[in-house]
């Protein structure tokens, strides 16, 4: 028989045994046993410096150090990353900025320096200052490691006149997917860049030398860039001419070409295009040709009006038809804006920003700034009507001088759904403010231009349905217009009227303008009226 001091024994015998159990448990480590995919992933989220600091908790975590696949330096203050320190080469530390500069390069080499040897790098990404012969040797060293991400921003270590050269050894790289390079830095010949990228599908340039090669007419051809996706052009200096004819191609941006005089774009899959920035203003003979089939977005931003926009299908180009003709384009949403010197409003600009909206007579959305509606003012050629476009959206300061150019407008629009004006205030122009006689029935000089437009804006006129002005203040113009969509608009629905900040006069006056426009008795629709 057992004693009551036996069972006390064995019942702590037992809690003692389960005790060590549970710290055993809680003492294996179980993040270290995922598999490396796993925890490269995780560490993916951390910022570099984290994960060198990591590496000197155990062997494991130095070997996931020595093979991370993600090299992002980014995360660190440009030009201020320092070495490892000779404490412990696996830690690193900032430094103030006037040594920084010429020691990180040696830093990043250290970081290849105990890298495995076949170990791939998925991602390197840095911002550095520091010679072309380190810039070469890293990346050479990226290229060796099978690097499929690129992404380069670098200065020279000392100020020169100089530029860096384009770095060769990735031109016939098969692991190379994304090529991002930023720098002051020459194009090798196209010959040479022609037999390489043959893996590559992103390929982003900015601060391009070409002085010395101003004409790039076979380098992104169809034969070249086989599978090139997505192509970034950013500040080509001495770029006169370009052409993009890259069979694979999807999405196309081109910024910052002040000296372009030329530019032809022939992509049969092109989605998405961006120009911003480009064209020399001053030039007699510049022009563009368009030939994408594809394309649903288009942003034509700040650019100089050429002498020559041409937009072509493949239907015309099989059948070689005239170039001098305009077709249109199928294009989901455009944003158009132009830049015109004041004293270059000649009639072949004027045309030619007229074959230029022509051909975007497919598009459902349109935005047009403020410059733009200036010029169709002025113009005096037929617009091909818009007989898709569902949503318009006009950037205008809204001057009795941009009324024609909004009429204009209004008649190729037959089948609109939304109108919004995004008012520009412009302290140089007098506008007329707000008072009562201006929703009576007394009929101004721009209300009786409106009311002889009613004819030719029928259909405009019976398809509206929604109308938002922002920036309304109140002015003659604003007021004229309001009221003539208001009395005319027979599908109208809703009219939003969205003012900036008001004061409690302000509010007032807006309240007693509400009263009196949902009074009106000669309004064609019951459109809801909502000030915002």
């Amino acid at each position: 028989m057992e004693t009551r001091s036996t069972k006390r024994k064995k019942i702590a015998h037992r809690n003692q045994t389960t005790a060590k159990g549970a710290n055993k448990k809680r003492a294996i480590d179980r993040i270290s046993d995922l598999p490396d995919a796993i925890l490269h992933r995780i560490l993916f989220l951390l910022p570099i410096k984290c994960i060198a600091q990591m590496s000197v908790l155990s062997k494991r975590w130095r070997f996931l150090w020595t093979t991370f696949p993600d090299l992002d330096f980014t995360t660190i203050s440009p030009f201020t990353i320092s070495p490892p320190t000779t404490k412990n080469r696996y830690k690193f530390s900032t430094v103030n900025r006037h040594s920084a500069s010429s020691r990180k390069p040696d830093f990043i080499t250290q970081v290849f320096s105990i890298r495995e040897k076949n170990s791939d790098i998925r991602v390197l990404c840095f911002r550095a200052r520091l010679s072309f012969s380190r810039l070469n040797n890293l990346i050479r060293s990226a290229i060796r490691h099978n690097v499929k991400e690129l992404d380069v921003e670098v200065a020279t270590e000392v100020v020169t006149d100089d530029y860096f050269n384009f770095p060769r050894c990735v031109i016939g790289s098969q692991s190379l997917k994304v090529l991002k390079l930023k720098s002051g830095f020459r194009l090798p010949p196209s010959s040479i860049m022609r037999d390489g990228f043959q893996s590559l599908q992103t390929l982003s340039l900015s601060l391009v030398i070409l002085y010395n090669q101003p004409f790039l007419s076979d380098l992104f051809s169809e034969s070249s860039f086989p599978l090139l996706k997505n192509l970034h052009l950013d500040m080509c200096f001495g770029l006169k001419y370009l052409r993009v004819g890259c069979k694979a191609l999807e999405d196309f941006s081109l910024q910052k070409c002040f000296q372009l005089q030329g530019l032809d774009i022939s992509c049969a899959k092109l989605e998405n295009l961006k120009v911003a920035s480009c064209f020399d203003a001053y030039s007699e003979k510049s022009w563009v040709r368009i030939s994408a089939p594809k394309l649903q977005n288009l942003v034509w931003h700040y650019n100089a009006v050429t002498d020559i926009s041409m937009f072509e299908d493949h239907y015309h180009q099989n059948h070689h038809q005239s170039s001098s003709n305009s077709f249109s384009l199928f294009c989901g949403d455009a944003s158009v804006g132009f830049f015109i010197l004041n004293e270059d409003v000649s009639i072949g600009k004027l045309q030619s920003v007229n074959n230029f909206l022509s051909g975007l007579s497919h598009a459902r959305s349109l935005t047009l700034e403020s410059q733009t509606i200036e010029v169709l003012s002025n113009n005096k050629f037929f617009i091909q009507p818009f007989y898709s476009l569902k949503s318009l959206e006009l950037h205008t300061g809204f001057n009795k001088s941009n009324v024609q150019g909004l009429a204009c407008l209004f008649r190729s629009s037959p089948t609109l759904h939304t109108l919004i004006l995004k008012i520009i205030n412009d302290f140089q122009i007098e506008r007329k403010q707000w008072n009562r006689d201006l929703w009576d029935m007394t009929s101004t000089e721009e209300e009786q231009y409106w009311e002889s437009q009613i004819p030719s804006l029928k259909p405009f006129l019976q398809h509206l349905k929604v109308v938002k002005i922002h920036g309304f203040l109140d002015c003659e113009n604003e007021v004229t217009l309001a009221k003539f969509l208001l009395k005319h608009g027979k599908a109208l629905e809703e009219m939003q009227l969205c003012a900036g900040q008001v004061n409690a006069r302000d509010t007032l006056r807006r309240q007693k303008i509400r009263s009196q426009m949902m009074g009106f008795s000669w309004a064609s629709s019951n459109a809801k009226v909502a000030f915002q």
